[in-house]
């Protein structure tokens, strides 16, 4: 799907605030407030804006610890690769998860309490995964930026 200008604009608009009144959103990009709808509409049909979501502060769920984890898999193979993309899916403390290239296969991004719960985490999904060769943690001290935009300037 081809984007203009307008969209952009739209779509910028929207990384920033998803719940702006169509009537603000209209009058910030510059049309009329159907016209503006009909966009939204589209972008959201043609699968440009894929989802809709609240960002919540991860401490409130008692989640203070970030982990990055590195994952290098025994084998070069797709199907140990999707075997390990659905225990990923399915483990809630991985927020995100990466396949990459370099040293390692995948990037995790992990969130828990405490070192308790990432233990748990480690020996119920890393350890039980005899596909995994090893895998590396780095523990996120502080968060510097954490945004899910995207960068739509020309």
């Amino acid at each position: 799907m081809k984007i203009d200008r307008i969209d952009k604009k739209i779509l910028v608009a929207l990384q920033k605030n998803n719940r702006i009144p169509n009537l603000e959103l209209a009058e910030l990009v510059g049309l009329s407030p159907p016209a503006c709808l009909k966009r939204v509409k589209r972008l959201r049909e043609e699968r440009v804006i894929v989802g809709d979501v609240s960002i919540i502060n991860p401490e409130l769920a008692g989640n203070t610890m970030t982990l990055i984890v590195s994952v290098e898999m025994e084998r070069d193979r797709a199907d140990i690769y999707q075997v390990f993309k659905k225990s990923m899916l399915k483990a809630p403390e991985v927020t995100q998860c990466y396949q990459i290239s370099g040293s390692y296969d995948f990037m995790l991004v992990v969130t828990v309490k405490n070192t308790q719960d990432y233990e748990d985490f480690v020996k119920r999904v890393l350890h039980t995964d005899l596909n995994i060769r090893k895998f590396h943690t780095s523990v996120s001290w502080k968060t510097v930026k954490f945004s899910t935009e995207i960068d739509l300037e020309e």
